[in-house]
C-alpha cells in the first residue's frame, strides 16, 4: 500500500515538474537575469514601445485614370516600333532621315 502511494505521488510530481516547466521558461526573458544580463554595448531600450506597422491599413484608392482600348493599342504599337529600332541598331530619327535624303 505504501509503495503505490509513493508511486502515485511520484507521478503527479513528474507530471507536475513537466506541465510546469515550460510556462516557467517563457516567462522571463533570458537577457534579463541577473546572472546572464545583456552585453556592455547593447543599446538602452526605448521608454515607449514603438507603434506597430500598419499592416491591415489599406490605400486610398487611385485617382488616375485607365487607358482605353484605343491608346494601350497605340502605346504597345510605339513600344514594338522602338523594339524593332533597336534590333535593328536604328536611331529614333534615322528612318525618317533616311526618306527625307532618298528623294533629293
Amino acid at each position: 500500500m505504501r509503495r503505490s502511494r509513493l508511486r502515485s505521488m511520484a507521478r503527479v510530481l513528474m507530471a507536475a515538474a513537466l506541465l510546469g516547466s515550460p510556462l516557467a521558461g517563457c516567462s522571463l526573458p533570458i537577457g534579463d537575469l541577473p546572472v546572464v544580463g545583456l552585453p556592455e554595448n547593447t543599446p538602452a531600450r526605448p521608454e515607449t514601445p514603438a507603434a506597430y506597422l500598419p499592416v491591415h491599413d489599406i490605400p486610398a484608392p487611385r485617382d488616375t485614370v485607365i487607358l482605353t482600348p484605343d491608346e494601350q493599342v497605340r502605346i504597345e504599337k510605339e513600344l514594338a516600333a522602338a523594339r524593332e529600332r533597336q534590333t535593328h541598331g536604328q536611331a529614333p530619327g534615322a528612318a525618317s532621315t533616311q526618306n527625307s535624303h532618298e528623294g533629293r
